[in-house]
């Protein structure tokens, strides 16, 4: 962890009262954090490595169409000793019977160096399933790109309405500590002029001691959601902005969301992704019975690694030249239930990912169904709460009111202000929900985006460095047919997956929230 960025976490803890003195932070609205998260954050651009990873999958599966050429040499030195009782043996066909010692003695060398060319011209349909499979898996690694994307998004607008939560939390705990403050400081006063007893002045005593407390626990949640925040935008938080409306993306009843949900989840579609490369793997491990075909060309030297003289190294003519080219094919006979076992083991493999394409769909619409409730259920509570607000505050400020002709004790006064200020808090705690529910719902339906929630931030796109690999160095022109006829002419085709559309982006992308009215002063 850099110094820089172990600074920016450290002063995410700092306490209320010192806020006013870090720096500024320039994300100040969600759509701000939210560009600076996708631009910027770890998890992101990791997963888009990860992806631009995956895609060297279908490159490499190609090249089993593309010709290799490599270079080779040898260097060969042989000697062969008779024994010397092998009477007249001329080893070295100079008309002299060889003699050293009890052996004759024979040399020779050789050096060789050549070029080979080999180029698959049909591999049984191996080739075609592999690319068909790693294309596949390219596009299930976008899906995944998507959800992850859809994650990040969903995290930062967690802690930017946690963040909002608490830092209303705070005032309002911190607006509680100066109303009982002062209330002690009134019951104090009563009680020296003998209105009221020792037992409302420990009251008030208690109630601000307990609304301290809170006010302590208040800083500290802050600080901890200040520091998720920074986790994952990258900058602490300011004053931040009221979230802007999600209606604009939100469908309008539950069952347009199960079917938005089904056509555009990035975990469903990933899955679909998922079942058509082990299909195509199925067509993989059956094309093991199948032939394959390739041609080889060879152009080399050879030639004598030693002259008897150095000068001779350098003469052409002591160099044999020659090409050489074949046709090969092989036919596999037997491998001893190798490739049978292969086969039923992509099968299942296939099997297991075609029944978990129904599994997930179950968990994408329970997914819909449980945030989809949250939502109606935070909505109704954000009423719930408002009026309870609007409640509380009459019934506190009558309460002070009675108080001062007699007709309300200390502790009457004190409830009433505890009852307001829990209301408050539920009603901060109500919006929060509502909110957070509501993204819920876009992510799992699948439209929690970059494209539509900042449109105007430049947005990374997963294929531009796909299309790059596709024709990048080691394609040649006649990889095409070669790769045409290999996926045809085979009793066991693998299938193209099929690229699914996807939906277009929804406009206009978050927009300032509208202007609220400030809620009354409470003495």
């Amino acid at each position: 962890m850099s110094m820089n960025f172990r600074g920016r976490l450290l002063a995410a803890t700092v306490c209320a009262g010192a806020l006013s003195a870090a720096l500024p932070a320039s994300a100040e609205t969600l759509a701000d954090a939210l560009a600076l998260a996708y631009q910027n954050n770890p998890t992101l651009q990791a997963q888009r490595a990860t992806q631009r990873a995956l895609d060297e999958n279908y490159v490499q599966a190609r090249t089993g169409w593309r010709p290799t050429l490599s270079m080779g040499g040898s260097l060969t030195y042989n000697e062969v000793r008779t024994p010397k009782n092998a009477a007249g043996l001329d080893t070295n066909a100079d008309g002299i019977p060889d003699s050293f010692g009890n052996f004759g003695i024979r040399e020779s060398n050789q050096a060789r160096v050549g070029l080979t060319f080999n180029q698959p011209i049909w591999t049984g349909g191996r080739t075609a399933a592999a690319v068909n499979a790693a294309n596949a898996d390219v596009l299930a690694g976008r899906e995944n790109l998507r959800r992850v994307e859809s994650q990040v998004l969903v995290s930062v607008i967690q802690a930017y309405s946690d963040t909002r939560r608490d830092q209303e939390a705070l005032r309002i705990r911190q607006e509680n500590v100066n109303v009982l403050t002062r209330q002690l400081q009134e019951s104090q006063a009563r009680f020296d002029v003998g209105e009221v007893t020792r037992t409302d002045v420990a009251q008030s005593q208690a109630r601000l001691s307990q609304a301290q407390a809170l006010l302590q626990q208040a800083v500290a949640q802050l600080a901890i959601t200040r520091a998720t925040y920074a986790t994952l935008v990258g900058q602490n938080p300011g004053e931040l902005e009221p979230e802007p409306s999600l209606a604009y993306l939100l469908p309008t009843d539950p069952d347009e969301a199960y079917k938005v949900a089904e056509e555009f989840n990035p975990q469903l579609r990933a899955q679909h992704y998922t079942e058509q490369a082990s299909r195509a793997r199925v067509a993989g491990a059956r094309a093991e019975r199948m032939p394959t075909v390739s041609g080889q060309v060879t152009y080399g030297f050879s030639g004598p690694a030693f002259p008897d003289r150095p000068a001779d190294a350098f003469q052409r003519d002591l160099y044999a030249r020659g090409v050489t080219a074949t046709l090969n094919a092989s036919v596999p006979l037997f491998s001893g239930g190798l490739v049978s076992s292969r086969i039923r083991q992509a099968v299942e493999r296939n099997n297991s990912d075609r029944i978990t394409v129904e599994g997930v769909r179950r968990n994408v619409l329970q997914g819909v169904t449980q945030f989809w409730s949250q939502l109606i259920a935070a909505r109704a509570n954000i009423s719930s709460a408002e009026e309870q607000v609007r409640a509380a505050r009459i019934a506190a400020e009558g309460t002070r009111q009675e108080q001062q002709v007699g007709l309300r004790t200390t502790i009457d006064v004190l409830n009433a202000e505890q009852e307001l200020r829990q209301a408050e808090l539920n009603q901060v705690t109500s919006r929060r929900d509502e909110y957070v529910a509501a993204a819920n719902v876009l992510a799992t339906m699948g439209r929690l985006e970059g494209r539509n929630l900042t449109p105007t931030v430049p947005q990374y796109d997963s294929a531009k460095n796909f299309r790059k690999l596709r024709m990048t160095w080691g394609w040649v022109p006649w990889e095409e047919p070669i790769g045409i006829v290999d996926s045809l002419a085979t009793p066991w085709p693998a299938k193209a997956p099929d690229d699914k559309p996807v939906e277009a982006p929804i406009a206009p992308g978050l927009q300032p929230a509208p202007a609220v009215a400030p809620a009354p002063a409470t003495r």
